[in-house]
């Protein structure tokens, strides 16, 4: 894949960029020529909501729902992938009882909870044991870990996550726990996912790019769209180079973020961030018969 170029962002109102890659043209092509096939894939936070420093404050750009509930009809499947609670995102979305969501699925703890839009019914799995142990050890650990104040624990049902974003030195503590983190979840069956000043502790086998896939397989699809911003998102960006390889074409967007570099040198196009995820999918729907 081609590395990132200025010239793909452009958030102009109705202006679709063009992508920076011959695959990345290729996938916004076969979307547009066949938009009832093709799935849009996003996360959440930091790509439909803007970071903050509490996520329970999180809400989606004012702009999403209406740029959502526009294209969605358009689109085989609209799939926002985050590992979030599938009821969480869908509040903090807003998408419980906006019209014109029925292609709206939402994928929950990387895909392990499924929300659906036109039914409005949720699907859960039984949480993996180590999490409640997890959960449990948490509270000492930090206790001795040194990261210091400003550091606290978000219990997401199937994963814990741990956030230093309010540290007075967030990079600092991040470091400190990794390790210690590491072998927490190593002992109870998880693993350590890191993000923008965060360490989530979740169950192997729950990831964006497996729930893309799924997703995409399931249907049919013949395009896929993925948008995302941090590193929990580079496994769906490897899922669509995949798809890519078996012939679906595939495009990937960066909702810019100058905390995460990884995405940028690998998208498509970049986007300045969520109020340019919604201009992105404005447009879209504005270009789509």
């Amino acid at each position: 894949m081609g590395s990132h170029q200025d010239s793909t962002r452009d958030d102009s109102p109705h202006t679709l960029p063009t992508p920076a890659t011959a695959a990345g043209r290729e996938g916004l092509d076969a979307l547009l020529a066949d938009p009832g096939r093709a799935v849009v894939a996003l996360d959440f936070d930091g790509t439909l909501a803007p970071i903050v420093p509490d996520p329970d404050r999180a809400r989606a750009h004012p702009g999403a729902v209406p740029a959502l509930a526009a294209l969605a009809p358009k689109v085989a499947s609209i799939a926002v992938i985050t590992g979030r609670p599938a009821e969480v995102a869908v509040r903090h979305g807003g998408f419980a009882d906006a019209p014109g969501l029925d292609h709206l699925v939402v994928l929950g703890h990387y895909g392990a909870e499924r929300w659906d839009a036109a039914t409005r019914t949720l699907t859960t799995p039984e949480p993996h044991p180590g999490v409640a142990a997890v959960r449990a050890e948490l509270p000492g650990l930090l206790d001795r870990s040194g990261a210091g104040p400003g550091t606290w624990t978000e219990d997401k049902g199937h994963a814990v996550a741990v956030h230093t974003r309010r540290a007075p030195a967030p990079q600092a503590a991040l470091d400190a726990l990794r390790a210690p983190l590491t072998d927490l979840a190593a002992r109870h069956g998880l693993i350590v996912e890191p993000g923008r000043l965060v360490l989530e502790l979740r169950p192997p086998g729950m990831d964006k790019g497996a729930a893309l896939r799924s997703h995409v397989h399931g249907l049919g699809a013949g395009s896929v769209l993925f948008a995302g911003d941090d590193l929990g998102d580079l496994p769906a960006f490897a899922a669509v180079d995949a798809l890519r390889a078996e012939g679906t074409p595939g495009l990937l967007v960066c909702s810019g973020s100058d905390e995460v570099t990884e995405l940028r040198k690998r998208a498509d196009v970049e986007v300045a961030g969520p109020a340019g995820v919604v201009g992105l999918l404005a447009a879209l729907a504005h270009r789509l018969p």
